[in-house]
């Protein structure tokens, strides 16, 4: 299931010219939690999605929940 950080994730790559593989060795993770992260893998290691996100200059952090969206 794609959720809006994967959908994120993905679309900053692409944004920047980089393939998935690019983006694991520049944030220190491995090719295969780039692709679970691009999914929308629901258990992901948070210090990971961070090492990602930094390198477009965000970090994970409290977002209020639209109680009216379906989940």
């Amino acid at each position: 299931m794609k959720t809006s950080l994967s959908l994120f994730v993905k679309q900053r790559r692409k944004q920047v010219g980089m393939t998935q593989e690019d983006l694991s060795y520049a944030a220190g993770v491995g090719l295969r939690f780039v692709r679970e992260l691009e999914q929308g893998k629901p258990t992901l290691r948070i210090d990971k999605v961070n090492q990602v996100l930094g390198l477009f200059g965000f970090e994970l952090g409290p977002v209020e929940i639209n109680r009216d969206e379906k989940s």
